[in-house]
């Protein structure tokens, strides 16, 4: 965050990436490694000209994302989970997830 605030990134530039990055951090946790202290989260980054792009990889054994429900659908409106992934593709503009499903590759354009 620091390195996008050097670059004079708007404030909805700063949290659209903050909250993106934290909901895959948090599903790296929760998710990924099952909340399991022994194991570690990975999360790189690089800015340049005006993009930005992170990636989150856990040790988990990884998903199938098209098994996660839909957090619109009627039926999971008042779910408590769920909407993680969504958020990241609404406020990202690329969201890319590896094929085993441990590693979430987060790109934000335009940031300056």
């Amino acid at each position: 965050m620091e390195a996008l605030e050097r670059r004079g990134c708007s404030e909805e530039v700063l949290f659209a990436v903050r909250l993106a990055l934290e909901e895959a951090v948090v599903n790296a946790i929760r998710h990924g490694n099952k909340l399991d202290p022994q194991k570690k989260i990975l999360v790189s980054y690089l800015v340049e000209d005006a993009r930005v792009t992170i990636s989150v990889e856990d040790e988990g054994p990884g998903f199938d994302l098209d098994s996660v429900p839909d957090p619109t659908a009627e039926e999971n409106l008042e779910a408590d989970h769920g909407r993680g992934i969504l958020l990241m593709r609404v406020y990202m503009d690329e969201v890319v997830y590896n094929e085993k499903g441990n590693r979430v590759t987060l790109t934000k354009m335009g940031i300056v």
